[in-house]
């Protein structure tokens, strides 16, 4: 890995940060916060490569290290093979960011029960994958960041998102415990909860819907991925350190 030596304004100089899904826009705009603070990135992604070369691209800008690495993150093997690539590629991980994940807009009464799975492998299961990957070394080193990326839908529940709900809720669950676990070795755990994101996850609704969704936040407009990957550069620096087990949640003052 090159090294960078740290200087004012880069509090994430020489770290080593593993995004997934950073072919999404929100995954993609927490690499490129993290790479402007300093940091050296592996963006993962899946199906999108040329996203993901784009969004690299935009990184190493910054003057970092960026490599694009892909893995079938509902494989839990694939999962944990991809935190070993990014450490190969750029050295040991001090922060993991769990960005990727997907929905179905269905009723429960439709949903299969493949589908069921595939959002719960996808949202929930390649968390705990990559956590168990990641945190030997963390653990050795004294020091970790991890950050989940959750939802305002797992703290409120979203209709016709049952089986995103419960992934969601459920990582809010699991990041407070794992918190619990590791809390005296120098690694945090904490969850980022956005409320509703101008992002392709909100390509089934109209512009009029979108106008309705954004009327009933306080603020009075809809988050952007900018919004969500400040909060996770916040919890990504070291003197973030008596932080741990938290749900930072930007989302406008929306609360149930």
């Amino acid at each position: 890995m090159k090294s960078m030596a740290a200087s004012t304004g880069r509090p994430l100089a020489d770290h080593v940060a593993l995004i997934t899904g950073a072919s999404g826009d929100i995954g993609a705009a927490i690499a490129k916060e993290l790479a402007d603070a300093g940091a050296h990135v592996a963006l993962h992604y899946h199906r999108r490569l040329e996203a993901a070369l784009l969004a690299a691209s935009a990184c190493r800008a910054s003057g970092v290290e960026a490599v694009v690495l892909e893995a079938d993150l509902t494989r839990s093997d694939e999962a944990r093979d991809l935190v070993r690539r990014a450490s190969d590629s750029l050295g040991p991980l001090r922060i993991l960011v769990n960005a990727a994940g997907n929905t179905a807009y269905k009723l429960l009464i439709d949903t299969e029960e493949e589908e069921w799975d595939h959002l719960l492998a996808l949202n929930l299961k390649a968390v705990y994958a990559t956590c168990r990957a990641a945190l030997p070394a963390m653990i050795r080193r004294g020091y970790g960041r991890i950050i989940n990326i959750a939802s305002i839908w797992g703290e409120t529940g979203g209709a016709g998102e049952v089986a995103y709900s419960a992934a969601k809720g459920g990582l809010i669950a699991f990041t407070r415990a794992l918190a619990k676990e590791v809390a005296r070795t120098g690694v945090t755990v904490n969850a980022v909860s956005p409320g509703p994101v101008d992002t392709g996850m909100l390509g089934p609704f109209s512009p009029e819907e979108r106008a309705q969704i954004a009327d009933q936040i306080p603020i009075g407009r809809l988050g952007t991925p900018h919004d969500v990957a400040r909060a996770v550069l916040f919890l990504s620096r070291p003197d973030s350190d008596w932080i741990t087990g938290q749900t930072l949640r930007p989302n406008g003052g929306q609360y149930p």
